[in-house]
């Protein structure tokens, strides 16, 4: 089916189109992952960890974010 017919059913008729579609072959662009190990000092897990107990998440979770939130400063940055 092309997606023109799925974007009417689902505009029209509001149908849940889920079922109509393959979500095995799904993928999220520039998402996938790749593992990587990084070495920390003692201090640095300690204050990590106590973050991520303060905001219910893992110490990964913490990490994510705030390379996250550096790397868009950094970009920004550079477009600035």
């Amino acid at each position: 089916m092309k997606a023109k017919k799925i974007d009417a059913l689902f505009h029209e008729a509001q149908e849940d189109i889920v079922e109509m579609l393959d979500l095995s072959s799904i993928r999220r662009p520039n998402l996938t992952q790749r593992r990587v190990n990084v070495d920390f000092p003692n201090w640095m897990i300690d204050s990590l960890d106590r973050e991520a107990e303060k905001l219910g998440v893992t110490r990964q979770s913490v990490i994510k974010v705030w390379l996250a939130e550096r790397l868009e400063q950094v970009s920004s940055r550079k477009s600035a």
